[in-house]
């Protein structure tokens, strides 16, 4: 059997999720919150908004919060193994810096402008691994593994907030993002290197929209409701010299039938999905609020196929099969003040894991697949207008395993072990906020 072909088969199967998306503290590949305030309250604040960071979570909180204008820098530290059939291996990068910046401003008339610059997610993995003699064999005299994914998605934020009345408000953000990508998956020898490599870092851009409702039902009672559209992103694009995807191997006569694409461009569309939220925020005391919060996220509508465009032989486009599912997120968090200058938070964060065990394979270059966090965070008042609030993060480790890497067929002596996926996540933060 021909190396680039057997070889092409492993790419093809664990590449679909690296070729899908990535994040932070997590779900799916979306943040539990953004900024420190949101962190620790277990991102349950689409009826509590803090700070300006609710311009991408519940624009109409805007209108709702001090003017102010606030900065957070978190330092994101996943924890993931996978096999791809031949012993577990761990990524070799796992610290992420995940920056943020917004503002809310009265402009006159009930109306407040406000927005910034948010992280929303970036990820990867960096697995590099020699593969164990007795494996080799299967992979056309293989002996080394490298398998990487990288993405970065910022968004910019304009957003308008009006107060409607002392009961209601309403808002609107147009989410103007940027991301950048580049993927590879390749296993080498003797004989050079065969596999998947789109591993020129690429950009794209996408424009959206966030529209907000917070519903103030009498001191002690708000209610809140999000509505995210799909974010849609311009190509990304790779100028390549050659490509394989594999479709089928036929275990009798070592043959492998698949695309192969020559000399040109690649291109792949990575859009965000559209998701709503529905918040319930209780002050049962004045100094005490308790926030819970649905949500659902239609990675199905965006993720559940990608599509590779190119110079492929005999047709324009290959499909990956990343079969995502639409994912439940539900959020707690509580905030307490224990001085006038002093709060603390605990929250709670339980998502379905949009990936299932049947897809292990295809989402080994990212598993995105935690389900439940816990958080902490705190906020001191400095004086002056000034104040310094904290957020801890933990996503407890959670682990898919699959069947055999390549699709449960006979390979050749030794491979047999299938493929498995773990992931654990730690976040810390700190964010800097001036009111005005």
């Amino acid at each position: 059997m021909k190396k680039s072909k057997i070889l092409g088969v492993a790419v093809g199967a664990a590449l679909a999720m690296g070729l899908s998306s990535s994040a932070f503290a997590t779900n799916g590949y979306q943040l539990d919150g953004i900024g420190q305030y949101q962190v620790g309250m277990g991102g349950a604040v689409v009826a509590a908004p803090g700070d300006p960071m609710t311009a991408l979570t519940n624009p109409a909180g805007l209108a709702d919060i001090t003017p102010q204008v606030a900065f957070s820098a978190e330092v994101f530290n996943p924890t993931r193994r996978a096999n791809f059939g031949f012993g577990e291996i761990g990524s070799h990068t796992n610290i992420y810096a995940v920056p943020s910046l917004g503002f809310a401003a009265p402009v006159g008339g009930g109306l407040v402008f406000g927005g910034g610059m948010y992280g929303t997610s970036g990820l990867g993995t960096n697995y590099i691994q020699g593969i164990p003699t007795a494996f080799q064999g299967s992979f056309g005299g293989a002996n080394t593994l490298i398998a990487s994914s990288s993405l970065q998605q910022f968004e910019f934020a304009p957003a308008l907030a009006m107060k409607v009345n002392k009961h209601l408000s309403v808002g609107a953000a147009l989410d103007i993002g940027y991301e950048q990508a580049a993927f590879q998956e390749q296993f080498g020898g003797a004989r050079g290197q065969s596999g998947f490599n789109l591993s020129s870092p690429t950009s794209a851009y996408g424009i959206g929209l966030t529209l907000g409702v917070l519903y103030k039902v009498n001191p002690m009672v708000t209610l809140g409701l999000s509505y995210k559209t799909p974010q849609i992103y311009s190509p990304l694009n790779w100028q390549e010299s050659s490509q394989f995807f594999p479709a089928a191997f036929d275990p009798k006569t070592g043959a492998v039938s698949g695309a192969t694409g020559g000399a040109g461009e690649y291109s792949a569309h990575l859009n965000y999905p559209q998701q709503v939220a529905f918040g319930l925020a209780i002050r049962p005391i004045k100094p005490w609020l308790v926030s819970i919060e649905g949500q659902w996220i239609n990675w199905k509508g965006t993720l559940n196929n990608f599509n590779i465009y190119g110079p492929w032989n005999g047709t324009n486009v290959v499909s990956l099969p990343t079969h995502w599912h639409n994912e439940w997120v539900f959020n707690f968090g509580t905030q307490y003040n224990v001085t006038p200058g002093f709060q603390v938070r605990a929250g709670y964060v339980y998502g379905s894991n949009p990936i299932s065990s049947a897809n292990t394979a295809a989402n080994l270059i990212f598993p995105a697949i935690v389900t439940n966090a816990v958080t902490v965070g705190a906020t001191e008042k400095m004086g002056m207008g000034w104040k310094l609030t904290e957020a801890y993060m933990h996503s407890f480790s959670n682990t898919i395993n699959g069947g055999p890497l390549l699709n449960g067929l006979p390979v050749g002596p030794g491979y047999a072990e299938n493929t498995s996926s773990t992931l654990s996540e730690n976040s810390f933060g700190v964010q800097v906020g001036y009111d005005f």
